[in-house]
C-alpha cells in the first residue's frame, strides 16, 4: 500500500456490470494491494460535484471477473484505505413484478442471501457479530433516490453466474421480492464491518425469467440494456455524490465498544 493513500477519497463508487469508467483521462490512479489480494482494477480518485470520489469497476475495466470469483474483500478493504466512508453501488438487476421494466432505476431497503460458497466476512476467528437488519445506510439511500429512482425494494441476490429458471424466478416473485441481483453480497455485509456507509442503486436491464413467458434472461441483453441508459445512470450517481451526507453516520459505526480481532485499515 502506498501510505499516502489513506485519505484521497471519502466517497466511492463501484461501477457494475457495463459501468466501467466515471472520470475523464485526468484522473489518478492508484495501484493497491490487501491483506485479501489485489481490487478488481485499478482504483481512479478525481473530483465529483466538489467530492472526492474513487471509483472501481466491481468486474475489473475488461469485465473480466465473474460475480462469483469477484475479490470481495479485497475490494472493499481497498476503498476503506483510500480514506472512503460511503459507498454507492450501481449495478445491474432483473425485475421480478413486471412494473418495473428495463430503465427502471431502484434504490433497495431489504436484500435477500441466495448465494453459497462466496466468504462473507473479514473476522475468521474471535466472536464478533454486525447489526444487519438493515443492510444499507439510511442516509446514503436517501441521497440516492434522484428524480424518478423508486424507494425501496427486496432485492436477493443469487450466486450465479447462470441466470434463474423460470420456478425460481417464480419463487422469488411469491415471496414479494421485487429485483434479482448476482453480486449484492457479500459486498454489503463487508461494507458493513468494514463501517462504510453503503447503498445500492439498482438498474433494471431486463423482466426475470418467470415473470413473462417466451425467452429467458440473455447476457447479451443484459449489457445492452445497461449501456442504453449508462449516462442517465452517471448522472443520477453524480447528483447522489453531491447529496451525500458528510461527518459521522453512528448508524453505520457498528463496531462501537468491541474489540475487534483485527485492525481495520
Amino acid at each position: 500500500m502506498n501510505k499516502d493513500a489513506q485519505g484521497r477519497a471519502e466517497i466511492a463508487v463501484i461501477g457494475g456490470s457495463g459501468f466501467y469508467s466515471f472520470f475523464a483521462d485526468d484522473a489518478e490512479e492508484i495501484v493497491l494491494d490487501t491483506p485479501y489480494g489485489v481490487p478488481s482494477a485499478p482504483i481512479t480518485v478525481g473530483e465529483v460535484e466538489g467530492r472526492q470520489v474513487a471509483f472501481l469497476p466491481r468486474h475489473g475495466r475488461n469485465h473480466e471477473y465473474s460475480p462469483h470469483t469477484l475479490p470481495y474483500r479485497a475490494n472493499m478493504w481497498a476503498l476503506r484505505m483510500l480514506g472512503v466512508s460511503r459507498v454507492f453501488a450501481p449495478c445491474a438487476v432483473g425485475s421480478l413484478v413486471p412494473e418495473y421494466g428495463p430503465g427502471t432505476v431502484v434504490v433497495p431497503d431489504q436484500l435477500v442471501d441466495r448465494t453459497s460458497g462466496r466468504t462473507q466476512t473479514y473476522f475468521d476467528e474471535g466472536g464478533i457479530h454486525v447489526e444487519f437488519a438493515d443492510p444499507y445506510c439510511g442516509e446514503l439511500r436517501r441521497a440516492a433516490v434522484q428524480d424518478t429512482a423508486i424507494d425501496g425494494g427486496v432485492m436477493v441476490v443469487v450466486e450465479g453466474p447462470r441466470f434463474s429458471t423460470r420456478a425460481e424466478s417464480q419463487w422469488f416473485a411469491r415471496q414479494g421480492w421485487t429485483l434479482v441481483n448476482m453480486t449484492g453480497h457479500p459486498e454489503a455485509v463487508l461494507a458493513r464491518e468494514l463501517e462504510l456507509c453503503y447503498a445500492p442503486i439498482a438498474l433494471v436491464t431486463d423482466l426475470d425469467a418467470g415473470i413473462e413467458s417466451g425467452q429467458g434472461v440473455r447476457a447479451v441483453d443484459v449489457f445492452a440494456e445497461f449501456q442504453k441508459n449508462i449516462e442517465p445512470l452517471k448522472a443520477l450517481v453524480r447528483s447522489a455524490v453531491r447529496d451525500a451526507p458528510t461527518g459521522d453516520c453512528p448508524t453505520c459505526r457498528v463496531h462501537t465498544g468491541i474489540t475487534l480481532p483485527i485492525e481495520l485499515p
